[in-house]
């Protein structure tokens, strides 16, 4: 118990050096910049700081889709730098996600800096037709960025099924189990009443939600190297 609160108070030591950052590396980029530090331990209200408004994030608010993934990996979690993702109002973002560990290496939150470059990508795109030039690169992903942890569980599940163009009904067992350990990989069932709340987005029982992830985790995905998931 004392080595735990130990750690505790160094995590929290660690976050408040971290607090006055967050409104620095704001100001210093400007109105475009948005700057969230989060704490991991408290996955449904993690945002313990944040400046600027391109995700809309607010102090309280739930991690995103790419913290929970980070939740997912634990200490084998690594820093994603300068990654381009879209936010749901179709917001172009450049973001880089750095974990924060402790002295015995666990990583416990991240620093998160999200940079709105619609304009930029607006930009590029005129240019390349004025300049003849063929479509860009591949459309980003869309991530799921909100305060309220519901919301960002619903939208990873709902983003699977909309790939998948099926409903539950229509996929066979290992494509439900494929569904459940994709969305497990994601981070998703690390958040209290996931699994619940998965049960409902998909329309079937609880119990069949648990067994379903708990098979899920206990087989091998038989898809073959380079197959879609």
């Amino acid at each position: 118990m004392v080595a735990a609160q130990g750690r505790d108070a160094e995590r929290d030591a660690i976050l408040a050096a971290l607090a006055p950052l967050v409104d620095g590396i704001a100001a210093t980029f400007g109105p475009v910049c948005e700057v969230v530090l989060h704490d991991y331990r408290r996955p449904e209200g993690s945002v313990v700081a944040v400046a600027g408004s391109v995700t809309g994030r607010t102090v309280g608010g739930a991690m995103s889709e790419i913290g929970m993934r980070m939740l997912a990996r634990g200490d084998e979690a690594a820093d994603e730098l300068n990654y381009v993702t879209r936010t749901g109002t179709g917001a172009l973002v450049k973001s880089s996600t750095m974990v924060l560990r402790d002295s015995a290496g666990a990583v416990f939150g991240a620093l998160c800096v999200n940079v709105d470059v619609t304009a930029v990508g607006q930009a590029h795109t005129l240019l390349g037709a004025l300049a003849g030039l063929g479509a860009g690169s591949a459309e980003p992903p869309t991530t799921a960025f909100g305060n309220d942890i519901d919301s960002v569980v619903e939208a990873i599940v709902d983003a699977h099924r909309l790939r998948q163009h099926r409903g539950w009904a229509q996929l066979d067992r290992e494509e439900r189990l494929r569904l459940f350990r994709d969305l497990d990989a994601r981070g998703v069932f690390a958040v209290r009443r996931a699994v619940e709340q998965v049960a409902g987005r998909l329309g079937i029982s609880r119990a069949s939600a648990y067994s379903y992830l708990s098979q899920s985790r206990t087989t091998t995905d038989p898809t073959p190297a380079g197959g879609t998931t």
